[in-house]
């Protein structure tokens, strides 16, 4: 065993024989029927045990589901920012989170279609508690976050996950996508938590955390729904923190936002990819000396970028109006947007429990207030 075994995706060594072990899993026919709705099973069967390479895997059948996913439940996936990232170099994506599967799968969707190097992703380990999504998550080359840890055990694992994201990204020339946080966005504020470059530091064999910082050529990476199919699930969550309660997940909860952000009907997205954080490292570097105002400032960063790149739709201006009983984004939208956006609200939520009604609104509007702290938003 290597000190990754525990987290890492699969070798190219291993990818046939773990494909051929789920390959009569009815959850791979679902993907596949899914995928290639006109295609014999025996003949994807037949191409799948013929695969032996993640990259193959990724190009052949997981790129083929994602477009299909986007041919079926949106409106088209829009994107700005990747002709400025070079051809066979890799990057560390700190990106904010919105969709369990979605983000990291459509961002490499992107980096496909522009010729790039894809990424290996961070999932939680809670996510792939199956056998199956367990071995589908490594053949799409995700290394596991290890959740539910004692302090100590989070200290470890921390370390170790530094490690590997620093052998990725400057010994195998493999990009890696990460979440800004732990968890998905659920209100609508995108925030970085300094928690996670602190673990990304701990890799670190450089005098200055920040030349180590830029050695991993970070790129901010904003990406926007229009509507989020998974808005009605995140409710109970908002309402037990409104109300200062603990939320206590139900057993398959994961695994339903999961599947309805996959199948939920999403609109228009976009994917916006910053430029490579390169001066702002050297201005923290001589503005602080100080390993955690480093942190602090470098955590700032990443918002200013992800925040003023982020890209705001019709819904987001509606949800505004109608929050603060304004009329002030009236321009970005028409009266039938708003009627279909009012719709949704109806069908999706309790829309006379006021503070239900606020939350879902809020979803949708606080990337408005966040995008108005920046002068040249508009």
């Amino acid at each position: 065993m290597t000190k990754f075994d525990a987290i890492r995706p699969f070798y190219d060594t291993e990818v046939n024989e773990a494909i051929c072990s789920c390959v009569n899993n009815p959850m791979m026919k679902a993907i596949m029927g899914f995928t290639f709705p006109d295609v014999d099973e025996e003949i994807w069967k037949e191409q799948l045990k013929r695969t032996h390479s993640i990259r193959d895997f990724q190009c052949n059948f997981i790129y083929q589901s994602v477009k299909k996913v986007l041919e079926k439940s949106s409106e088209g996936l829009s994107t700005s920012g990747f002709e400025k990232l070079e051809k066979n170099t890799s990057y560390l994506f700190i990106s904010n989170h919105r969709d369990i599967i979605l983000d990291t799968s459509l961002l490499n969707v992107c980096l496909f279609d522009h010729g790039l190097v894809m990424t290996a992703s961070a999932i939680g380990d809670n996510l792939v508690q199956k056998d199956f999504l367990k071995t589908l998550s490594r053949l799409n080359r995700n290394f596991l976050v290890q959740r539910g840890l004692s302090p100590r055990e989070l200290l470890e694992s921390s370390k170790l996950m530094s490690e590997y994201i620093g052998q990725l990204l400057l010994r195998e020339n493999r990009s890696v996508w990460i979440a800004q946080r732990e968890g998905r966005t659920k209100d609508g504020n995108d925030a970085t938590h300094s928690g996670v470059l602190k673990m990304l530091g701990m890799g670190s064999d450089e005098k200055n955390l920040m030349d180590y910082f830029k050695k991993l050529k970070i790129v901010p990476v904003s990406i926007s729904y229009e509507y989020d199919p998974t808005d009605a699930l995140k409710m109970p969550q908002l309402m037990a923190a409104a109300n200062a309660e603990k939320y206590i997940k139900e057993k398959n909860e994961d695994f339903i936002t999961l599947l309805s952000g996959i199948i939920g009907q999403k609109k228009h997205i976009h994917i916006h990819v910053g430029n490579v954080l390169d001066k702002e490292l050297d201005e923290i570097c001589s503005q602080f000396d100080n390993n955690n105002k480093q942190i602090q400032a470098l955590t700032q960063a990443l918002d200013d970028s992800i925040l003023k790149n982020y890209k705001l739709w019709p819904t987001n201006y509606i949800a505004y109006d109608l929050l603060y009983n304004t009329t002030n984004y009236s321009n970005y939208y028409t009266e039938a947007e708003k009627s279909l956006f009012e719709r949704r609200l109806e069908m999706r939520i309790d829309d006379k429990n006021a503070q239900m009604v606020e939350s879902f609104l809020a979803m949708y509007a606080n990337p408005v207030v966040n995008k108005m702290k920046y002068e040249n938003a508009f």
